[in-house]
């Protein structure tokens, strides 16, 4: 192949969500002298990275419509407008269509990222996957949980590829001037001790669970604030049940600066393939109390840099929250441990990790006629 390779990473959505943040974060660091990279996405509502990815000059197209409607036939006129040679997809249902649309001599090559676990899909979806899974040209999966979720679908030892992918924080602030500037943002005492979460408010992520431990915490330490970053369909039962000192932000984009007004960070999650946020905690130097889910034990170990506990087990949460707010000592050390851990979280790494994925499968592409 001579020239750029042309490249359609392909979503659902693009809001705020961890998994749409990797393609802002991975763009920023793509060998843009090898790959024309072009974004489309399925829901026009989820658009708020959009103007991130236009900004980084990646053009972007909205196929419109909910899934079930037009946008696969949108779907299939743009590949055949563009002729794109790889085309990456990043979430399941996007990811059927596009296997079912690319086909013959002069098709793209398929490369699929993995960013949850598979019991976590609907039925119908499991089964579509599973139908189609064989037609990747490769896969990638954001953490060694996730794929062993996938299991060896095909012979190829190098179909299957671990990409721990990390954050792109960039010139994010920090130290005593940033946990002021947050606190204020945000309303909170300077003195309080602060409990930071960020998700959408879906079953899986449990925040009810976490509502339910921040109560018990508050019995121990009735000065607490919780704050709870995102959006979703539980949103008004959540705000509903939570007590005093909870925070409920909406979906927000300055996460970073938000970060270092907190003492601790935690995710209740029942089920994850490996946060963003998480690593973002980590990077900017929180302990973090989270279930033993997904890939997160893969880079937090329990007691060095935060603690890990079972899913759906709120007093257990709370006993973990309790023990790091009961000893600033201990936030600290684990704040310094879970920093020095981030050092492997490699935005750069990783992009070039897919790059190399690329490239082998490009290797092998069929020229069209």
């Amino acid at each position: 192949m001579t020239g750029r390779a042309k490249v359609l990473w392909l979503a659902k959505g693009l809001g705020r969500g961890g998994a749409e943040q990797l393609l802002v974060n991975c763009v920023r660091h793509a060998d843009r002298s090898r790959y024309a990279i072009e974004v489309a996405y399925v829901l026009p509502h989820k658009d708020a990275l959009v103007p991130a990815l236009e900004s980084a000059g990646v053009p972007v197209h909205c196929l419109g419509g909910p899934p079930g409607r037009r946008w696969p036939l949108r779907l299939r006129a743009l590949l055949a407008e563009r002729r794109y040679d790889l085309v990456h997809t990043h979430m399941p249902v996007p990811a059927v269509a596009a296997r079912l649309l690319s086909g013959g001599a002069g098709a793209p090559r398929l490369v699929h990222t993995e960013h949850n676990l598979w019991e976590r899909y609907r039925r119908p979806t499991r089964w579509a996957n599973a139908l189609t899974y064989g037609r990747n040209s490769a896969v990638i999966a954001v953490s060694r949980a996730v794929a062993d979720g996938i299991g060896r679908r095909r012979p190829d030892p190098d179909w299957l590829t671990v990409v721990h992918h990390g954050p792109d924080l960039g010139g994010a602030p920090s130290g005593p001037a940033a946990r002021r500037a947050a606190r204020e943002e945000l309303g909170l005492p300077e003195g309080a001790l602060v409990v930071g979460t960020v998700g959408n408010l879906t079953p899986k992520k449990d925040q009810a669970g976490l509502l339910a431990a921040f109560e018990l915490l508050r019995a121990e330490h009735p000065t607490a604030r919780l704050v709870v970053v995102g959006t979703g369909p539980l949103e008004a039962e959540l705000k509903a049940r939570a007590g005093q000192g909870v925070l409920f932000t909406g979906s927000r984009g300055d996460v970073p600066a938000l970060l270092p007004g907190w003492d601790v960070f935690c995710l209740s999650s029942r089920q994850e393939g490996l946060p963003v946020a998480l690593m973002e905690a980590m990077t900017t130097g929180l302990p973090s109390v989270v279930t033993r889910v997904g890939g997160m034990p893969e880079v937090l170990d329990d007691g060095v840099e935060g603690r890990l506990v079972p899913p759906g087990d709120p007093a257990a949460l709370a006993a973990a929250l309790g023990e790091l707010a009961a000893d600033p000592g201990l936030r600290e050390r684990m704040g310094a441990a879970a920093r020095e851990r981030s050092g492997s979280f490699d935005v750069a790494g990783a992009q070039r990790a897919i790059e190399r994925v690329y490239a082998r499968v490009l290797a092998t592409r069929t020229p069209a006629n």
